[in-house]
């Protein structure tokens, strides 16, 4: 009876969960578009419920919520079903969708996906050649097989948007980095943009009249035949006539300057009003976050190199670590194990929402930028398949995050993984990551103002 009970409890969080997949589908990412497939919808909502469902299991793990044979029930099950869409259902229908956009393979597209899928697994499968990410005991058809691969496509995710995210968010926030703009700026750049404007206005208008003029004489229905009558126009000119072609060359040089302009007054003006906000309370309280994520991301580089050069991982969740150190170095009677599962239990929980939400809305983003309506079901796919190894890989990662009673079924569950080899991996991808995006936003930053001053 309990087991009914707990998977009802499950079903209707898995029900709901795909609620939420369904409505972020329709209101964020396909609003814009008209034509929308239902198997890219469904797909969609259901590899977002069973990630959040992997997230639900891992508090009810912490907080002792349903039998522990329920929750190892719905552990594999849950995995079972995710690994099946991340691995055979979401690049099948990936690969058919860029088949169907091709209008000479309409006739054998399914045989075409079928290759491509084919093709995918191949390179899936060599993926796990080169990682010690495996026991030799493991079968092929074992869930570890494919678990493992999944976990390096998605730490590798992971640890690139962490190592991004950790120094883009102080650089976002802090007003340090704000360059200084004045109103007397953005009057001379806009200035500048209404000048080249008219520029481009005058001589279109001398085309125009230009080719007016050709046309009241017959020249442009009239125009010389053959190899001699093309040498003959290009050759000579009628007098009094513009010289179209050196014209129509300044006019497209006057428009890529004027978007070159438009984008750096944008650019102003939302520079502009970051300086304005930084003024207010709530910039000032992001502005000391900056100061926080910096701090922050001085010592995850820091940690994340001190693991490399020493090869180290550790033993303890840093919840419980931390309070040790903490009785130990103030020698007060504190019961360690009681509360690290209550504050492990509100670390995973902030790790769990911040991790969904910065990744819908990088999502989001993504999806706005590159799509289109013939590609947007394939990005959609491809976005639900970064979404699934995410979350896979978070559940690898949390593990290390929750004291040591709590990792006992998740370990049984994901099988005999190397899971020192992904902590070690994230570090070194987060450490790549956090330095080339140091540099980048230390190039972009450097080039802002001299681009200014050369516009």
């Amino acid at each position: 009876m309990s087991f009914l009970i707990d998977s009802s409890i499950m079903v209707t969080s898995q029900v709901l969960f795909f609620g939420f997949g369904w409505l972020f589908f329709m209101r964020k990412l396909f609003k814009d578009y008209e034509v929308r497939q239902y198997v890219v919808q469904v797909i969609f909502s259901v590899t977002f419920a069973f990630s959040c469902t992997m997230f639900e299991l891992i508090i009810f793990e912490i907080l002792g919520v349903l039998n522990s044979s329920s929750r190892y029930f719905h552990w594999k099950l849950n995995l079972c079903v995710i690994l099946l869409i991340l691995v055979f259902m979401v690049p099948f229908y990936i690969g058919y969708f860029v088949v169907s956009n091709i209008r000479l393979l309409h006739r054998q597209k399914l045989l075409f996906a079928c290759i491509l899928w084919l093709t995918f697994m191949y390179f899936f499968w060599k993926l796990g050649d080169p990682f010690p990410i495996l026991s030799p005991k493991h079968g092929i058809l074992s869930i570890e097989q494919l678990i493992s691969r999944v976990g390096v496509i998605g730490v590798t995710l992971m640890a690139l948007l962490s190592g991004f995210g950790a120094v883009n968010c102080p650089y976002t926030y802090m007003s340090y980095f704000l360059r200084n703009v004045t109103d007397a700026d953005i009057l001379a750049l806009e200035r500048r943009l209404l000048q080249t404007m008219d520029m481009i206005v005058s001589k279109k208008k001398r085309i125009a009249v230009a080719h007016r003029t050709m046309f009241q004489r017959g020249e442009v229905n009239n125009k010389p035949t053959g190899f001699w009558g093309m040498i003959k126009s290009v050759t000579t000119s009628v007098s009094g006539s513009e010289n179209l072609s050196l014209i129509q060359q300044e006019v497209d040089a006057l428009e890529e300057l004027s978007r070159q302009l438009f984008l750096e007054t944008a650019d102003l003006h939302a520079t502009k009003e970051r300086i304005e906000y930084s003024k207010t309370f709530q910039g000032k309280y992001f502005n000391f976050l900056g100061y926080f994520f910096s701090i922050y991301c001085v010592w995850k580089i820091f940690m994340a190199t001190i693991n490399i050069v020493f090869d180290r991982v550790g033993k303890t969740d840093p919840v419980t670590r931390g309070i040790e150190i903490t009785v130990n170095y103030l020698g007060i009677q504190f019961d360690v194990k009681f509360w690290s599962q209550h504050i492990s239990f509100i670390l995973v929980g902030i790790i769990i929402v911040t991790s969904i939400r910065g990744l819908l809305i990088t999502l989001t983003k993504f999806f706005y930028a590159i799509s289109s309506s013939k590609s947007s079901n394939v990005i959609v796919l491809l976005l639900a398949q970064i979404m699934g190894m995410y979350f896979v890989s978070s559940v690898l990662l949390i593990r290390m995050s929750m004291p040591l009673e709590y990792r006992t079924i998740i370990t049984e569950v994901l099988g005999e993984l190397q899971f020192n080899f992904y902590h070690r991996w994230f570090d070194v991808i987060f450490l790549v990551s956090a330095l080339s995006s140091i540099l980048f936003l230390y190039l972009a930053h450097k080039q802002a103002p001299e681009k200014h001053m050369a516009l």
